[in-house]
């Protein structure tokens, strides 16, 4: 059997466009780039929406509440949702689309979305711990030669590396 090759961008070609996106984003909206604030503007309008009450009480959801607009007229909303059309259109222009679980011979279709899921929710409780997200802290921090920046940088690397070496069998 033939295996296709599928071709992809160059990664530096990929992360110059990048770099032009996130400087698109400072000089149009005066911000950087950064998503981990979508989900939780999401989160307190379905709060809002079963229980008005306990919303407005809360200290945390109540700040999310107030203003000219509602949460889900955030930018980071529409950034959140421009991601998935943007990433929907390009893997059907790029005839990518189709649903695959990735995965080593030693794993199951079920254990790799356990360890994706369970990632997922440790990345973005950290996100909202560090007050921002890959993109938001570590790229757009790095932008403005901010030290967080860098910091965030190195510890998500760091920590990538690390609990890359213990996953390894999984994937090898």
């Amino acid at each position: 059997m033939e295996k296709k090759t599928v071709k992809h961008m160059n990664p530096y070609l990929a992360g110059f466009f990048l770099g032009l996106v996130l400087l698109a984003a400072f000089y149009l909206s005066g911000r950087g780039l950064g998503a981990s604030g979508a989900l939780k503007n999401v989160v307190v309008s379905i709060v809002n929406a079963v229980n008005p009450e306990h919303a407005e009480s809360s200290a945390f959801y109540s700040q999310y509440l107030g203003g000219e607009f509602g949460p889900m007229k955030s930018w980071l909303v529409f950034l959140a949702l421009g991601v998935v059309v943007g990433s929907f259109f390009s893997g059907a222009v790029s005839d990518r689309l189709k649903f695959k679980i990735e995965r080593g011979p030693r794993l199951s279709a079920g254990g790799r979305i356990l360890i994706a899921l369970s990632g997922g929710v440790l990345f973005g409780i950290g996100s909202q711990l560090g007050r921002g997200c890959t993109s938001g802290a570590a790229l757009s921090g790095m932008a403005v030669l901010s030290s967080a920046g860098f910091i965030t940088m190195m510890a998500i690397f760091g920590t990538g590396f690390l609990v890359a070496y213990f996953m390894r069998k999984f994937w090898i």
